[in-house]
């Protein structure tokens, strides 16, 4: 039997969305035993963000956070909106044509990372246990099928399932309720999706692929505030869009999202943002500059139309882990906070009053805030942007945002599913991506180093096969395995020896960006959690 701990409330993930609702419970019943397990090896190691960041929900949460410390430091001073064309010709939106939504007057540029290690202070000055290291392996459930907390993996195995001399056995953690906030693509919160069907009737979840870099530059080309924006070039064979923003310490950082939904087999997202970065209106700030770190994390961007039932019995789904992200203002952690609020709201309610059900209290409270009226009113931006295209999208948004203030008469929907878009590689054209020059653009060994990533070696492969004839059968007949190339970290490579192809995995690069999970086009591929603190260890990311 397993060691186990008790709680009232054991929250999976020390995110924006698990950490507000921490800390909204302590505030609400200080007497609560409240718990944060985290997988990285600290607050922040494992969070990746542009991130411009709307205060909102932060206010909500701490009227004084600006005396208190919180690392908001860069008000948004510009906005710049570009399509690029052809690797050197750009255009720059007028400010008027720009979608309300995109704007960000009132805003700040910040390294959510640092901001999830404040968080992660307040609540522990409130009282709330924050655990890093200890990865959540496991659903534990009651006789009844309600939720009953989780299980901590395993640690000191051998990848041959033996014990090492570091063995230690994984924890049980029982709570009256746990709350599962493990942004996009969580292991576990993709089993209570299928196992309790919330997803029934929302539309299929979209997702994309962002990666990003941190930038020292020089003096004279800093400009604190300045927030761009674009579409277009290079991503001639996808949906998407980059963004660059200044922040302090003559600081940049510089990023690419590449929807999943794309066809061409062929297609690198790494290898497409090392051309990103060559073009003019990008090179004009990074030239002269060093590269200080880099990293890649999958994004749930289905919006209002693919946002599952966030309740279920004896746990709750928020955050990214449901997909609360507003696409339309390629935002995410006001919108997370808030879920984790409204979450925090509803149990201090239910332990308040046991005859109260959990589901129906959090969505009473969820359908009278500002989080649901802002979700609905951007629910077409997304589905716009992949029926019609980047333009014509544009265009439909602009009139749904700017002239109706989101109540177009219509819902779009899209029920296409992101891993079955793609196309044959036969029937594809193919790519040819420059060698990186070492100035602008890197390899990927190079760009993981930057990630800090750390795995233990000798541990189960967390990246899991269901079929391990696919990669080299199905998968590199038809579509060249695509999963050498949509990875942003040279996990999966095929080696060509005498007998065969031989389908190699690199545990060790693993960013935990869950892209494999999402598109291997035979849904393959399962990412499990690795070994606590493993992964990347993202400094002011």
């Amino acid at each position: 039997m397993r060691e186990s701990m008790e709680f009232d409330v054991v929250i999976v993930g020390a995110g924006p969305s698990g950490l507000s609702s921490a800390i909204r419970l302590k505030q609400l019943n200080a007497d609560l035993n409240v718990c944060v397990l985290e997988k990285g090896s600290e607050v922040g190691a494992h969070i990746l963000s542009g991130a411009v960041v709307e205060p909102r929900a932060l206010e909500e949460l701490f009227e004084n956070w600006q005396e208190l410390g919180a690392p908001l430091n860069t008000p948004v001073s510009k906005d710049q909106v570009f399509l690029l064309k052809d690797g050197q010709l750009s255009k720059e939106l007028p400010h008027a044509l720009v979608p309300n939504s995109m704007r960000n007057d009132g805003n700040y540029i910040v390294s959510l990372g640092n901001l999830c290690r404040w968080l992660a202070e307040q609540a522990e000055g409130l009282g709330v246990e924050v655990f890093p290291g200890f990865a959540a392996a496991e659903i534990l459930y009651h006789d009844d099928g309600s939720v009953k907390g989780v299980a901590t993996g395993d640690m000191g195995v051998s990848a041959s399932g033996e014990q090492l001399s570091t063995y230690m056995e994984g924890m049980e953690l029982h709570a009256k309720y746990t709350v599962f906030s493990e942004g996009c693509r969580g292991h576990l919160g993709k089993q209570l999706i299928k196992k309790f069907a919330l997803d029934s009737g929302a539309d299929p979840q979209h997702y994309a692929l962002g990666i990003k870099e941190l930038w020292q530059i020089p003096a004279e080309k800093h400009q604190p505030g300045l927030v761009l924006h674009g579409a277009g070039w290079p991503l001639e064979e996808a949906s998407g869009g980059f963004f660059l923003y200044h922040g302090d310490n003559q600081q940049v950082v510089v990023g690419l999202i590449v929807d999943l939904n794309y066809k061409n087999p062929w297609l690198s997202p790494y290898e497409e943002f090392q051309r990103l970065k060559h073009h003019p209106v990008i090179a004009q700030y990074l030239e002269g500059g060093e590269r200080v770190s880099y990293g890649a994390r999958a994004i749930t961007k289905g919006g209002w139309n693919a946002l599952p039932t966030m309740s279920m019995p004896g746990a709750m789904l928020i955050g990214c882990d449901a997909g609360t992200l507003n696409v339309a203002k390629i935002k995410g952690t006001h919108t997370a906070m808030k879920s984790g609020m409204l979450a925090a709201e509803a149990m201090a309610k239910v332990f308040a009053d046991a005859s109260l059900p959990l589901g129906e209290t959090f969505n009473e409270l969820f359908d009278r805030s500002w989080l649901r009226s802002e979700l609905y009113g951007t629910r077409n931006f997304a589905p716009a942007m992949h029926k019609f295209g980047t333009f014509w999208g544009g265009a439909f948004n602009f009139i749904d945002q700017n002239i109706l203030g989101g109540r177009m008469p219509v819902t779009l929907h899209d029920t296409s599913l992101d891993h079955a878009q793609m196309a044959n590689a036969s029937a594809s054209p193919k790519i040819d991506y420059p060698k990186p020059d070492g100035k602008l653009s890197f390899d990927r060994l190079s760009s993981v180093f930057l990630s800090n990533t750390n795995h233990e070696e000798d541990q189960p492969c967390h990246l899991t096969l269901a079929d391990s004839s696919i990669p080299t059968g199905s998968n590199l007949e038809k579509f060249a395995e695509p999963a050498q190339r949509y990875c942003p970290a040279g996990v999966y490579e095929i080696i060509e020896q005498t007998d065969g192809p031989k389908f190699q995995i690199n545990a060790q690069n693993c960013l935990h960006c869950k892209t494999c999970d999402i598109k291997d086009p035979a849904q393959n591929i399962t990412w499990v959690t690795p070994e606590g603190t493993g992964g990347p260890n993202y400094p002011n990311m």
